[in-house]
């Protein structure tokens, strides 16, 4: 079997609790969350409220049996998630190059200015994080989307730390992604070599949280992944990506099996629809899907199978560790069997290639 390299276009951190009082102005710091041990376990205490330490989002090395919701102590998550020399251990263990990085955000507060400053008080933790290893670590930073200037001044400053992108909400705070107000957004994206991403997560404009029972978790996961259909759609739609036409934007953790369908109905119905509509698109949807939209995938045998139609050049491979669908550590023996018939070039583009040009390494 010819070697490849393999690039994570989506895996994740989970910085610690703990991380919040070092990184948030210091007028803010008695506000942030902390780590209570007791001899029931450690919880997380933030704004009142006192709650397990979340531990799907840190399975990677169990098997599926040993999965839960919430661990009892902190000294339970892998240290890859927020230890960077553990994760390049572990990168190394599971023959990753390189990986994308995306996770934690900014805190759930109800206080406007509590919330605002944790976007920069994370990016700059996953600053120093990647600043471990630059050339394999490749930050992710979260912009405050409520207004663009808002946004804009952020994208400049996470730049001006390292970070290698963005990500974006399925919505804006207000109104709608395509509406002219959000132009200068768009421009400072391209002026820093980003593209903008767009991760799974909930199914509407706010967030919800699933039920934990096994009916209300498992179609809430599967729907989140449908969900990113409606986000790219309609940048294809409006014509964001047809008046910045180098403007990139990726679905993230959503797979690639409603892709194919999503671009042949969007055809197929635009040509139906466009003219009382008045869409001022010049090219059917899925012209900008191909040029412009990417996505990542963990396990879609699916996808893959449509990779032609979706557009080889759009699809990313990533590992997701360390969350519960992570492919970690068998990550290269599973790409390995899904792509044995696949033409080198295919193999190689959606391991690395692609992953490797969008984020200019």
């Amino acid at each position: 079997m010819t070697s490849y390299e393999l690039i994570s276009a989506d895996s994740h951190v989970n910085p610690p609790a703990s991380m919040w009082a070092e990184y948030l102005p210091t007028s803010l710091r008695d506000q942030a969350p902390r780590v209570e041990s007791t001899d029931e376990g450690d919880f997380e205490v933030f704004e009142g409220r006192r709650t397990p330490l979340l531990g799907i989002n840190n399975m990677a090395g169990r098997k599926p049996e040993q999965y839960s919701w919430s661990i009892r102590r902190l000294a339970e998550q892998r240290s890859g998630g927020f230890d960077p020399h553990a994760r390049l251990e572990d990168m190394d263990a599971d023959q990753v190059r390189a990986e994308v990085l995306y996770g934690g955000g900014p805190l759930p507060s109800l206080n406007a200015e509590l919330r605002r400053a944790s976007y920069a008080a994370y990016n700059d933790w996953l600053a120093d994080f990647c600043a471990t290893d630059p050339k394999r670590l490749l930050g992710i930073a979260y912009l405050p989307c409520d207004a663009p200037e808002v946004a804009i001044a952020e994208a400049k400053r996470a730049a001006g730390r390292g970070l290698r992108g963005c990500l974006i909400p399925r919505f804006p705070g207000k109104g709608d992604w395509f509406e002219p107000a959000w132009d200068g957004l768009w421009r400072t994206i391209l002026d820093q070599g980003w593209s903008a991403a767009i991760h799974v997560g909930g199914r509407g404009r706010a967030a919800e949280m699933p039920s934990l029972d096994a009916v209300g978790f498992m179609s809430d996961l599967l729907m989140s992944k449908f969900a990113m259909a409606e986000a790219v759609s309609r940048f294809a739609l409006s014509g964001v990506l047809e008046r910045y036409p180098d403007l990139h934007v990726v679905s993230v953790e959503g797979q690639l099996g409603w892709l194919s369908f999503t671009q042949h109905y969007l055809d197929h119905i635009w040509e139906k629809h466009r003219h009382w509509t008045k869409s001022e698109l010049r090219k059917p949807p899925s012209f900008y899907f191909k040029r412009q939209i990417h996505a990542t995938f963990m396990e879609d045998p699916v996808g893959l199978r449509e990779r032609e139609h979706i557009g080889i050049d759009n699809i990313m491979w990533s590992s997701d560790y360390p969350h519960s669908e992570t492919t970690w550590p068998n990550s290269r023996k599973l790409t390995d069997d899904w792509m044995r018939d696949f033409p080198d070039e295919e193999r190689r583009k959606i391991l690395y290639g692609n992953a490797a040009r969008l984020y200019h390494l």
